[in-house]
């Protein structure tokens, strides 16, 4: 099994014929995966100072910045480089074998721009943003959770206040993760004072528009360097950063699809990477034991092919994203956003479950900290998987959708 190939393979009459613009494709493909494979190793150089430190992991933005991979997403007509979801899941997954908190900042940054390029690519503003993301590549971070309740992104408390010919914002924003490194913010807000809190709308507003006061550090289990502290965030601006669309069709067509996809990719790549080192320990093993293999070594079959499965899990729900991408009424009816968010639940069940097969295998080398074994770091990361955007709460949200929906007849 190769941990390192795309989760979704370009299909056949997609592949280059030889010549023109398929040809051109597959080597922008190719040498986008040579400018990952050189992130990926600046990353997983540093990654165990960023979980020690539970610090930014600055030496691999660094290096995505010098591979002008924080822009890829944008259109061409506005200085990106047009890339598919499918590359950015490709990215996730490396990535998230490297450094699960670089791979985790990177699937929110690409989320913000899928929210942008969709639905603000015809606005000037956000025209403009998009355009400097894509020059200065700008890091973008979010903030959708608000307030003690935390989880229930499609409700706010604080909204858009407009005085003086602009905007004004004062929020208690309880988790903006890589808040204080992000060059750009994109908030959440009840549309007006008067406005039920259901009626949001998202607003970007750049560095120099907002300040930061702590609230609340992050001082977590794992995913340690995504620095996912709380702040009261107030922020000021005019009314065209507001993006044109309500949120209640942002949050459908493209902040559900992307994050969930991208983070399912991101915490398959932990679970790759784990079993890469469960691998080494098992070759490890049998080479010191005479060919014998170690105890553990069952639970390499079943974690290995668990991740087979995982990775078919992420590519099915990718190519049903694909099919309809350009069909805002499908992307939010109802079957496919119970599909994109059964997908984030089993894929973060799976990821979970393939790296405890892994510490398994490798038994107490896997279990200790100091060896070159250690699977300690990776399932305290995926650990946050079915947490930290609940399992809990999206299986009991839709129960009743689920109760409407046919049982499949058949496999397809």
């Amino acid at each position: 099994m190769d941990t390192n190939s795309r989760i979704v393979e370009p299909l056949a009459e997609d592949k280059p014929q030889g010549s023109g613009s398929e040809a051109a494709r597959e080597l922008w493909r190719r040498d986008l995966k040579a400018r990952t494979e050189t992130v990926a190793v600046v990353a997983a150089e540093w990654a165990g100072a960023v979980d020690r430190e539970a610090r930014f992991p600055e030496e691999a933005f660094a290096a995505l910045r010098a591979q002008r991979l924080l822009g890829i997403m944008i259109p061409s007509d506005l200085g990106g480089e047009g890339a598919d979801l499918s590359d950015v899941v490709d990215i996730c997954y490396r990535l998230g074998q490297a450094c699960s908190s670089t791979a985790m900042i990177y699937a929110m940054h690409q989320a913000c721009l899928a929210c942008l390029s969709r639905h603000g690519h015809d606005h000037p503003w956000h025209r403009a943003l998009l355009r400097r993301v894509a020059g200065e590549q700008l890091l973008l971070a979010s903030s959708t959770t608000e307030g003690q309740g935390g989880g229930n992104v499609r409700a706010s408390a604080a909204p858009v206040e407009y005085a003086d010919g602009g905007i004004r914002l004062e929020r208690a924003a309880t988790v903006v993760s890589y808040g204080e490194q992000a060059d750009a913010i994109l908030t959440t807000a009840r549309r007006s004072a008067d406005a039920p809190a259901s009626d949001q709308v998202l607003v970007a507003f750049l560095k120099e528009d907002y300040s930061l006061e702590p609230l609340v550090g992050w001082d977590a289990l794992g995913m340690r360097g995504t620095c996912s502290s709380g702040f009261k965030l107030r922020a000021a601006g005019s009314a065209e950063q507001i993006l044109p669309e309500p949120y209640e069709r942002i949050h459908p067509q493209s902040m559900v699809p992307v994050s969930h996809l991208a983070w399912s990719a991101t915490w398959a790549g932990i679970a790759a990477g784990a079993v890469e080192r469960a691998r080494a320990f098992v070759r490890h093993a049998a080479r010191h034991s005479g060919g014998t293999m170690p105890p553990g070594a069952a639970h390499f079959t079943k974690a290995t092919a668990s991740l087979r499965t995982l990775r078919g899990v992420i590519a099915s729900s990718l190519r049903a994203y694909e099919r309809i991408a350009g069909d805002g009424q499908a992307l939010g009816a109802l079957e496919f956003q119970a599909m994109m968010n059964l997908t984030k639940v089993e894929a973060s069940e799976l990821a979970v479950a393939i790296v405890l097969n892994t510490a398994r295998v490798c038994g107490l080398a896997g279990y200790r900290n100091d060896s070159e074994f250690s699977i300690g770091r990776a399932l305290r990361d995926v650990l946050s998987s079915p947490i930290m955007i609940s399992n809990d709460r999206i299986l009991g949200n839709l129960a009743g959708t689920m109760l409407m929906a046919a049982v499949p007849g058949g496999i397809d």
